[in-house]
């Protein structure tokens, strides 16, 4: 399978007051063509810092991230832009942009400089829509619908972005059971029938068990990647959380609440 991002020995952090903060060190781990893989940890761990690192908005203090094999700052943003789409937890919206013109947005890598819409850019945005079921609310603005929907237009508006790699960021926030194995499912399938290479973070660590093709665990220490069967398997569930609390049902897969 073609590897689409490579992460090598990276360290990431912040840096407040000229005093370098670590995160998470040491992370390494890759994507293939065509996999979903979900990106799982405790609160605070560095889920989010670690997707701003490889989308390019914050840069890590050491170790080396590659798309498609080619140092990821060697990019350009405009040649970037049709490699990587993301999709942000609290992506800011104007509310009053109708479904249809939030989902054309993604189009603005091809588009010219006036942002004119031709024919091809049509049928690609129709094709995102179509893909991820919002046909029947194109029409409406954006205030007008539920979270799950509007979280299926962002998915159709990267769609439309035409990249190879899509980073979400908490897709499933804010949504209810069916809703978020409804976002997931639709993501599983994006990867296996459309060749998309999506990596999500997650706290729904349960149905990403069941629905992923590969999990990146961060943990204090350490971070492994593997199947989630290969994770079960090596008991690294299990130390996830403390103990007194949360335990890990190997055989269901889940974790539960301890009496």
């Amino acid at each position: 399978m073609e590897t689409i991002l490579n992460i090598e020995n990276l360290s990431i952090g912040y840096t407040n007051n000229q005093l370098r903060e670590v995160v998470a060190r040491n992370l390494s781990f890759s994507l293939k063509k065509g996999q979903l893989t979900a990106l799982v940890g405790a609160n605070g761990i560095g889920k989010s810092t670690l997707l701003k690192n490889l989308a390019r908005i914050e840069k890590p203090f050491s170790g080396t991230i590659s798309l498609l094999e080619k140092e990821l700052n060697s990019y350009k943003l405009p040649e970037l832009s049709r490699l990587m789409s993301v999709v942000w937890a609290n992506n800011p919206i104007t509310a009053n942009l109708t479904v249809y013109d939030l989902v054309a947005l993604g189009r603005h890598p091809y588009t010219n400089w006036i942002g004119m819409l031709t024919k091809t850019d049509a049928k690609v945005i129709d094709k995102a829509l179509t893909l991820t079921h919002c046909q029947d609310i194109v029409h409406k603005k954006c205030f007008e619908i539920s979270d799950g929907q509007l979280q299926k237009v962002l998915i159709a508006k990267s769609l439309a972005q035409e990249t190879p790699l899509i980073l979400l960021d908490e897709p499933t926030t804010h949504l209810d059971i069916y809703h978020k194995a409804y976002i997931l499912k639709l993501l599983k399938k994006l990867a296996h029938e459309k060749g998309k290479t999506i990596l999500f973070s997650t706290h729904e660590i349960d149905l990403a068990i069941q629905l992923c093709d590969q999990i990146v665990l961060m943990k204090p220490h350490k971070t492994i990647s593997g199947a989630p069967c290969e994770l079960i398997q090596s008991k690294e569930f299990t130390s996830m959380f403390p103990k007194d609390l949360i335990g890990f049902d190997e055989k269901t897969g889940r974790f539960v609440v301890k009496a």
